[in-house]
């Protein structure tokens, strides 16, 4: 399996859509920035009301302990999600899918059905 170094990297590809497996609506990286005291990527998510999009973030330990997760078990599940980040699914669900969606882009994962996403 890859193993991507710094997610912050991967940041600069700003504009990049994230795959999101029931989106109607693009999700896009925006780039570096910060979530609860922490360096993390930023992307946007579109508004329902056609406003500005809303900013969420993923920071680097969560990426981290995740792909440990997506590595050691073969599996990056919303169950393993909501018990072991808590802050980063109290900020929103899509942060799971969001997650994946990066590990899919990188070529780390791919989704394998509602809340699951399995290693390649």
């Amino acid at each position: 399996m890859k193993k991507f170094e710094n997610i912050l990297d991967f940041a600069t590809e700003s504009g990049t859509e994230i795959p999101k497996p029931l989106a109607k609506k693009p999700f896009r990286i925006k780039g570096k920035g910060s979530r609860r005291g922490e360096e993390a990527l930023i992307y946007t998510i579109p508004s329902h009301t056609g406003s500005k999009p809303y900013e969420k973030g993923v920071t680097v330990s969560e990426f981290a302990l995740a792909q440990a997760e997506l590595t050691r078990s073969g599996e990056f599940t919303r169950a393993w999600f909501k018990e072991n980040l808590p802050s980063c699914a109290k900020e929103g669900a899509c942060n799971f899918t969001t997650i994946g969606g990066v590990f899919e882009l990188l070529g780390l994962a791919r989704y394998e059905g509602r809340g699951r996403y399995v290693s390649v």
